[in-house]
């Protein structure tokens, strides 16, 4: 079955530059198993034992925290050829902190955090192509977690819409903006109410500083939404 995906896999970060061939025969090293999960299905639930991470194949999942008053934040969607799970396996923390949720059917590639760093005895030169790989992943994750931070850090639901959507002009270099998050995960994201983001948009959108459509925005006034992110 690893071979119907190997397109997805052999263009996920983690594999990047290793060779189809070599893939293949590092999954076989690394005893990588595929596992289906149907939509809203539990694939791993806050406080069971990390062992593993995740390669979403199909579908996409949500990593969602809770609080103890069960107020839901999302931290992150999860889409195709994405990862789940890779900051926390090597950590002295062997619980999993958040909760991930296919948001659709999904299929997950799972790898085992033991064969990731097991010395491969086939002495396979991509092994350490692929630890390499995993530790930019990490370093990466890191820096977008510590964003997150900096939009919950903002008081105001104007402060935080602002200075979400220019980060994404930021890094795409264009005002017309897809969002890979849906109008209720982008307000879980931001812990915002969704009535409450809904009407500062449209307040932003009759102001001449944006507009938008479903899950596209097209940015009309760059330096006022700068502005509102001093």
């Amino acid at each position: 079955m690893i071979e119907k995906y190997i397109d997805i896999i052999e263009n996920s970060p983690l594999f990047n530059g290793i060779k189809r061939n070599e893939v293949i025969l590092l999954l076989h090293c690394l005893t990588a198993q595929i596992h289906s999960f149907g939509k809203n299905e539990c694939i791993v639930n806050s406080g069971e034992s990390v062992h593993k991470f995740g390669l979403v194949l199909e579908g996409e999942a949500i990593i969602v925290k809770e609080s103890a008053e069960g107020n839901r934040v999302i931290m992150n969607v999860v889409k195709k050829g994405g990862l789940f799970g890779e900051m926390f396996v090597f950590s002295s923390h062997k619980k999993w902190p958040v909760t991930v949720i296919s948001q659709s059917s999904c299929k997950v590639l799972f790898l085992t955090n033991a064969d990731l760093i097991a010395r491969c005895k086939n002495n396979c030169s991509w092994h350490v192509s692929l630890l390499q790989n995993f530790m930019k992943i990490i370093s990466d994750k890191g820096l977008m977690l510590n964003k997150k931070v900096e939009y919950l850090s903002i008081k105001s639901i104007r402060g935080k819409i602002c200075s979400y959507l220019l980060d994404q002009y930021q890094n795409t270099k264009n005002s017309t903006i897809i969002l890979s998050l849906k109008r209720n995960e982008l307000a879980d994201f931001l812990n915002v109410s969704r009535p409450s983001m809904s009407r500062e948009m449209c307040k932003m959108r009759d102001e001449g500083i944006i507009d938008f459509h479903l899950s596209t925005f097209r940015i009309k006034d760059i330096e006022a939404l700068a502005n509102f992110c001093e």
